[in-house]
């Protein structure tokens, strides 16, 4: 937190020298300490898709929630424990994959009013930059591409923690979140209600629950 001195001007003559004027505290925010800890955790990591879930969800008809997420998709993820900016991460999915737990519903989210996954069965992000937003919270900004249309996003990280499981596996788990417009990357399905409202909201809340496991040895 930044502290902000007000000089205080006095009625009387002072009877002593008044004391040098300290300097002004600068108005930009502090910096954000890292965790010398998150040293230990620097290298490359895959997410765990039995532990991990990257979803999403929707508002249905105005007044329900529809949640569903994608069950095949491949990942690459460096984290910087020392300098969170030289973190990286890329994920691509099988659009195909969408899962809702409504065979019928899923098959209308992969047909061509909304994903279209016989012309693009990928949907991918790529990180193009990383930031400590507080000790255990990062913005990581990147490229989401949906169908053929590429547009930047900000996901919001919070680090949860790390462990060696049982069977020797280093483990470290993030949660993050971002909300777009589906509108913008041409999922433009746009079936109205009789009262005017929207059948499915064009607001798309992404959630990543991610598990991921050290890829190589640290120090290799």
């Amino acid at each position: 937190m930044n502290l902000f001195s007000r000089p205080h001007t006095s009625r009387r003559t002072p009877t002593v020298p008044p004391r040098p004027t300290a300097a002004p505290v600068s108005s930009a925010s502090a910096p954000v300490l890292l965790d010398p800890a998150l040293a230990a955790l620097t290298g490359e990591w895959i997410i765990d898709p039995a532990h991990s879930r990257i979803g999403f969800s929707v508002r249905h008809a105005m007044v329900t929630t529809v949640r569903g997420s994608f069950t095949e998709y491949k990942s690459r993820l460096y984290f910087d424990g020392r300098d969170p900016s030289r973190s990286q991460a890329e994920i691509v999915l099988s659009t195909g994959s969408v899962d809702t737990g409504v065979e019928q519903r899923d098959a209308h989210l992969v047909g061509r009013d909304f994903l279209d996954s016989a012309t693009h069965p990928r949907m991918r992000f790529q990180s193009t930059a990383v930031r400590l937003k507080s000790p255990d919270v990062y913005v990581m900004t990147g490229d989401l591409t949906i169908k053929s249309t590429t547009r930047p996003v900000d996901l919001e990280l919070t680090y949860i923690g790390n462990v060696t499981d049982p069977f020797g596996y280093e483990r470290v788990g993030f949660d993050g979140t971002t909300t777009i417009n589906r509108m913008d990357w041409g999922l433009s399905y746009n079936s109205r209600l009789a009262e005017g409202g929207a059948m499915v909201s064009e607001t798309v809340r992404l959630q990543f629950d991610i598990a991921a496991i050290r890829s190589t040895p640290q120090g290799a």
